[in-house]
């Protein structure tokens, strides 16, 4: 089974950027993929400060992403760049933990002005961490980003057009992968 692993980067909960991930896990669960949800900021926050590279609480979010054929990384943008919670984290990865997966970065920010952030900012770490198959980039604005009574997500039509188009591809990218993946186990074993 295809395994996809959902990072949400904001440091508030609940938050648009969540809601946005949830509304995706629940897309691609329609689509048959398994997604898992972790938030970084569940992990101590003594343990992202400190560097703590063995920290218990990283276990099991290492082994989700270990295991995972596409990762979905979203974040909220705050003065130009992705969040500290989730640059914490990404420096507590093993060096290439993103090799051979495919990524797709989201990010929500009050204004568009920050639109290249991912662009400049995060997707040069995620290259860092391994990753070569990163799909554009989803950015939100705020107004563009409705949480419903029920903690629903109401997405603008534009989004959520662009979302519904790139969770596709991202989802032919994760099977193609994830095909070449078990092709390559076959022949080396």
């Amino acid at each position: 089974m295809t395994h996809i692993l959902a990072i949400a980067g904001s440091p508030s909960h609940p938050s648009r950027t969540y809601s946005i991930l949830e509304h995706i896990a629940k897309t691609l669960s329609q689509q048959g993929l398994n997604i898992d949800i972790i938030s970084v900021r569940d992990i101590p926050a003594e343990d992202l400060a400190f560097g703590r590279y063995d920290s218990t609480a990283l276990q099991q979010p290492k082994a989700l992403l270990e295991k995972a054929s596409g990762v979905i990384i979203a974040t909220p943008i705050y003065k130009a760049a992705y969040t500290g919670v989730l640059k914490a984290f990404l420096d507590l990865l093993p060096q290439k933990a993103l090799t051979g997966k495919v990524l797709l970065p989201i990010a929500t920010g009050g204004t568009i002005a920050h639109l290249l952030s991912v662009e400049y900012a995060l997707k040069p770490v995620l290259s860092e961490l391994g990753a070569r198959h990163i799909l554009s980039t989803v950015y939100a604005v705020d107004k563009q980003i409705q949480i419903q009574p029920d903690g629903s997500v109401q997405l603008d039509a534009e989004i959520a057009q662009r979302l519904q188009d790139v969770l596709k591809e991202f989802a032919v990218a994760v099977n193609h992968t994830q095909d070449a993946t078990q092709e390559l186990a076959l022949t080396n074993n």
